[in-house]
């Protein structure tokens, strides 16, 4: 996990759930959430789901490597993700 500058690191209470959700997934699971893990935990649809990655990505709160599967890596530590809702 890359640390940002807290300055940095201001995200919207929704882009938090998502980004909490990240972390989550992957302490439990060992891997990286897909988008269809975020459609079926958040009850959204495929392309809003992809519209967040993307502003996620764009913020630099996470990284992903272009063509992998399950390669979010967030760019934000622990402790500064509000709690999963």
């Amino acid at each position: 996990m890359t640390n940002l500058d807290p300055a940095q690191a201001a995200f919207t209470p929704k882009q938090g759930q998502y980004l909490t959700f990240i972390y989550y997934y992957a302490k439990l699971n060992r891997v990286p959430p897909a988008e269809a893990d975020f459609v079926r935990y958040f009850g959204v649809s495929a392309p809003t789901v992809h519209q967040m990655i993307l502003k996620l990505e764009s913020a630099k709160l996470i990284s992903r490597i272009p063509g992998q599967s399950r390669s979010i890596r967030l760019g934000v530590p622990r402790d500064q993700l509000p709690d999963l809702e």
